[in-house]
């Protein structure tokens, strides 16, 4: 599809390129952009990076990725499972709740908003359970 019906005369001139700086890349149209690494960034020399010998130690420090508190960790861990099943159960009985409106037995739907209220205050309850966690 990129070819067109009319075949393009081998004797007519190509589209013109504007004359480029010998050791240029082009791949800006902004002449500006187009200028050599070391022009654009004076900063950067050729011994930035890998061969500044201000650098000895690449990556995180000592001890990095390792637990520092565990104990804390694990309480955490332990509120997270409690409270993400808190929130499964709120989601099953928002569902119970929503059935049981539709189907015209408020009476029970009301006792299922009752335990929506009482499990938001057992989340409640968790965090603010250890406010030094926050």
């Amino acid at each position: 599809m990129s070819e067109s019906a009319f075949p393009r005369d081998p004797e007519a001139p190509g589209p013109a390129e504007p004359p480029r700086p010998p050791g240029y890349t082009p791949g800006s149209v902004q002449p500006r952009l187009n200028r050599p690494l070391h022009e654009r960034y004076p900063q950067v020399r050729p011994t930035s990076g890998y061969g500044d010998p201000r650098i000895r130690h690449t990556g995180p420090g000592p001890g990095a990725g390792t637990e520092q508190e565990p104990e804390r960790s694990s309480k955490l861990t332990a509120r997270l499972v409690l409270a993400l099943s808190v929130v499964v159960g709120q989601l099953w009985g928002l569902t119970i709740v929503v059935d049981e409106w539709m189907s015209g037995d408020t009476g029970t739907a009301w006792w299922g908003a009752g335990f929506l209220v009482l499990s938001f205050l057992v989340v409640l309850g968790l965090w603010l359970l250890d406010p030094k966690d926050r």
